[in-house]
């Protein structure tokens, strides 16, 4: 008996519609082009829901790529010297370093605001 190949694996995030009207289009991407930092308007808050108690420095309001966001993220981390993620517009920073993470946000030219105590 031979392994079939599971062709549905490859279709993973791809929704189907019942609709008459729904048109499906494969291959178009919607990239988006990273705002320069003066543009961006990030907030800088403390969140500690569901993560076990343990609080995180999260910001968020980024657009452009996934790239730029990683590499912000990137930035962060090694100035606050700790780890985190990146992922959806938001950068996680294990900790709280709110204030120190505005200052980095702003020397780099990006316009944050902290959110919440």
């Amino acid at each position: 008996m031979s392994k079939k190949n599971n062709d549905w694996k490859k279709r993973d995030g791809i929704v189907f519609s019942t609709a008459d009207s729904f048109d499906y289009q494969i291959g178009e991407d919607g990239t988006q082009e990273t705002l320069p930092p003066s543009q961006q308007k990030l907030k800088v808050l403390l969140d500690k829901k569901s993560r076990a108690g343990k609080q995180v420095t999260l910001i968020e309001g980024f657009l452009g790529t996934e790239e730029d966001l990683k590499e912000l993220g990137k930035l962060l981390k090694n100035k606050c010297g700790v780890g985190g993620s990146t992922k959806d517009g938001q950068i996680l920073i294990q900790g709280d370093h709110r204030e120190k993470a505005l200052q980095i946000l702003i020397q780099a030219g990006y316009a944050a605001k902290k959110v919440g105590g």
